[in-house]
């Protein structure tokens, strides 16, 4: 072998002894953390899957997956949250109580809670179940009415017909007219006593208070009516009944006189109404309300025929002088205080007269005379009759 060939061999084993374990080492000081770090977090994931499974199994899985067996439950009108996830423990329709509480605020579900009657199941996720709580799918236990201000005793009645709160309207109708189920009220007791309830369409019409209220699904209908006359206290209290002696009216007169009120004028105008009708009713002046017109006849004209305001009818105001014969719809409490609070100036300046403007505004022409109410009329009345027209009312 030349020198020269066995010199490079030696400079290469020289070169393989100095570096090559040097790169290896290296190599293995940069792998080694990243395996450790690797196998850490697979022990550690595997840990974590042990105890969430552990978790899931004992608090958040399905009671059990096998059993599709319908469990009736219920939640009721006022339950938090927390008595329902109780009772679902309880019932066997979640693990935990806790769990299912923290899943439903975590996710939004708190206050969403529908009250009604559920067919649930043990094999049931819990997010099945509160979505179907939730929803309000189930059957209700309790349901909204609501009485707007100005409506009729009628329009009510068939109000509850159309929504399926009653089957038909005749019983409710019944009762409302004769009022002598309801006498251990003293303000309908008042009512029956005064020699009229014959003569009134309805004894109970302006005694059912505007309001929305919560009652069962299997609710008759004296107890619904019974719950709306329980809030007349509310909406006509002892300080009103004080301010009605004040001025010469009885709780009844006053609901009249409201209940006009309520049919006539946007709120706004409330007061001013009541200053005309009380002016009217201080100078012994009919107060010719188409209104109560509209209460007989059942047909609700702009301008009113001259059969129309001949009807005979203890409740035509264009007949008969004084206030009619009773409510002729149910008054908000805005149109009570307008009742026995009428507006001041317009009093003092003995306002008598008002009439509608254009027909659909809402807005009224106040006048102090005969001449400037007839001139008013003059320009407004072919705008009622063009209306009443469009409206099909010939």
């Amino acid at each position: 072998m030349s020198p020269k060939k066995r010199n490079y061999t030696y400079q290469s084993m020289r070169e393989e002894r100095e570096f090559g374990p040097y790169w290896y080492s290296g190599a293995w000081n940069i792998l080694r953390p990243v395996l450790i770090g690797i196998t850490t977090m697979i022990v550690v994931i595997g840990l974590l899957s042990m105890v969430w499974q552990s978790v899931y199994d004992s608090y958040v899985a399905p009671v059990n997956t096998e059993d599709n067996t319908d469990i009736v439950f219920e939640v009721a009108s006022g339950q938090s949250l927390t008595r329902v996830a109780a009772n679902l423990e309880k019932a066997g329709l979640v693990r935990s109580a806790t769990v299912f509480k923290y899943y439903c605020d975590f996710a939004g579900w708190g206050q969403k809670l529908q009250v009604g009657s559920y067919y649930l199941k043990a094999s049931m996720t819990m997010e099945e179940i509160a979505d179907q709580l939730t929803r309000g799918d189930g059957n209700p236990l309790v349901r909204n009415i609501t009485l707007i201000p100005g409506w009729s005793i009628e329009e009510f009645a068939a109000k509850l017909v159309s929504d399926g709160v009653l089957k038909n309207a005749d019983r409710f109708l019944s009762l409302c007219r004769s009022g002598e189920e309801f006498k251990d009220y003293y303000y309908i007791a008042d009512v029956l006593s005064s020699g009229q309830p014959k003569s009134r369409k309805y004894v109970l019409e302006g005694y059912l208070a505007a309001n929305t209220y919560e009652i069962y699904t299997d609710s008759t209908e004296e107890e619904i009516i019974r719950k709306l006359l329980s809030q007349t206290e509310v909406a006509f209290p002892a300080d009103d009944q004080d301010r009605a002696e004040e001025l010469g009216f009885t709780m009844d007169q006053i609901l009249t006189l409201a209940s006009m009120i309520e049919k006539e004028a946007k709120e706004s105008d409330f007061a001013k109404v009541s200053a005309v009708f009380h002016n009217r009713l201080k100078a012994k002046m009919k107060l010719q309300s188409d209104v109560t017109v509209h209460y007989v006849t059942g047909v609700r004209r702009m301008s009113l025929t001259e059969k129309e305001i001949s009807v005979s009818s203890a409740y035509n105001t264009y007949q008969i002088t004084g206030l009619p014969l009773g409510p002729i719809c149910s008054p908000s409490t805005a149109a009570i205080d307008a009742a026995l609070y009428p507006d001041e100036t317009f009093l003092a300046e003995n306002y008598l007269y008002f009439c509608a403007k254009e027909p659909g505004s809402g807005e009224l022409y106040f006048s102090r005379t005969l001449q400037e109410h007839e001139q008013a009329v003059s320009v407004y009345e072919p705008l009622w009759k063009a209306y009443d027209q469009s409206r099909g009312i010939e």
